[in-house]
């Protein structure tokens, strides 16, 4: 296994084979206990959270009726935001990864639920279940890291394109359920040849997401703000926010799970012949987590727990704070780096990452107030002046 980035130290190179397979049957062992010890008070949990969030959306919904008046505009958004984003994070997410499929309730189960979102449920579990959780962090083949839409390692090859990557990352922020649900189509790749365009596959898994944006937009932005009368227009309004609100938390928190400074990528060749073990470990160096309360957990859906979820994804998100103790001590016991921080510290390290991979490699650690006029200057001719000029720049220096 090799890690993409060039680094004077490799963060594995002091496991062996044989350690790395330990890591692996440790980590098979935590697994199996937690299934083993699955019961009543696991399925008490994930309904109870589905009957709150049913709950609060019907009451904020019922609020936005008179949103005309201010306060009940604001108790109805700030409601619906947050039934949104639990209906996305901590049910629709976890149940759709088959983590309640145990309990053989139908109702709350992977091949009969459908969210809150543009994607349709099975386009979302093929893409992300079947690909992200299989190729973690792999460039090319893990749609996730960089919503296929940005440069997200060194060895990339630096294009002026990239400088507009932190603009187009944050309209993908206010509008992540549709960049979902566009990657999930594959849609770039799609699109760029008439033979993939007419491909049968493809038109009728487009004309799926067509009709589950036409059935969102219809609810949100049709029949419940007709159903508020006078109210129409504040209730539009709140609905367009709540799904604004929604889509910046989600992305903000998948962000902090696998783009933070440190979290490691990797390439293709390198999982040739993956084991059990090395699968375990790519999980563990590609994934952070954010530190915080039981109520940020939850409405993260527990992915506040990233590298506990990659490492298990089939397992309730609600052990994982269980089990993150005995995960730390692995990675504790076996020198790696366990990437855990306050949310807001998250945030801006992925933020950090975007900006500097969005700059030619070693432009913004060279930057400072004194030669930032000739870094500048540096940065246009790289931006105008053509491969040629680019590389002559960059061989420079290196």
């Amino acid at each position: 296994m090799t890690a993409l980035q060039k680094k004077t130290e490799n963060p594995i190179a002091h496991l062996s084979a044989e350690d790395i397979e330990i890591i692996g049957k440790e980590l098979d062992t935590i697994r199996q206990e937690v299934r083993d010890s699955l019961g009543e008070d696991d399925a008490k949990y994930i309904r109870t959270v589905i009957d709150v969030q049913r709950k609060l959306e019907l009451g904020s919904r019922a609020a936005l009726l008179v949103s005309m008046f201010p306060p009940a505009w604001v108790v109805g958004t700030v409601g619906l935001s947050v039934a949104k984003i639990l209906e996305n994070m901590e049910i629709g997410h976890n149940i759709l990864h088959g983590q309640w499929d145990w309990m053989r309730d139908p109702k709350i189960h992977s091949t009969t639920w459908e969210w809150d979102m543009a994607s349709p449920a099975a386009q979302w579990k093929h893409s992300h279940n079947e690909l992200h959780h299989t190729y973690t962090n792999v460039i090319g083949k893990d749609n996730d890291l960089g919503y296929g839409i940005m440069r997200v390692d060194e060895d990339q090859r630096w294009h002026p394109l990239y400088l507009a990557q932190p603009l187009w990352n944050f309209v993908n922020a206010c509008f992540f359920e549709y960049g979902i649900a566009a990657y999930d189509l594959e849609l770039g790749k799609n699109l760029a040849s008439e033979r993939r365009r007419r491909n049968p596959e493809f038109r009728a898994a487009a004309k799926q997401v067509l009709k589950k944006i036409r059935n969102q937009a219809a609810k949100d932005y049709l029949v419940h703000p007709a159903l508020s009368g006078p109210s129409f227009l504040p209730t539009l309004a709140a609905n367009f926010t709540a799904n604004v609100v929604r889509n910046l938390w989600s992305h903000s928190v998948i962000m902090c799970g696998h783009f933070p400074e440190g979290v490691e990528t990797f390439e293709k060749a390198s999982i040739d012949g993956e084991t059990r073990g090395e699968w375990y470990l790519r999980q563990m160096l590609g994934s952070a987590n954010i530190s915080g309360s039981k109520a940020m957990h939850i409405m993260t859906g527990n992915l506040s727990h990233q590298v506990e979820h990659h490492l298990f994804p089939d397992l309730p998100s609600n052990r994982y704070a269980e089990i993150a103790p005995r995960v730390k001590d692995i990675f504790d016991r076996y020198g790696l780096t366990y990437h855990s921080a306050p949310l807001y510290k998250q945030v801006a390290s992925a933020w950090h990452k975007v900006i500097r991979l969005s700059l030619p490699n070693g432009w913004l650690a060279e930057t400072t107030p004194k030669n930032a006029p000739a870094q500048v200057v540096k940065l246009i001719r790289m931006t105008t002046g053509g491969k040629k000029v680019r590389r002559q720049l960059a061989k420079a220096a290196a």
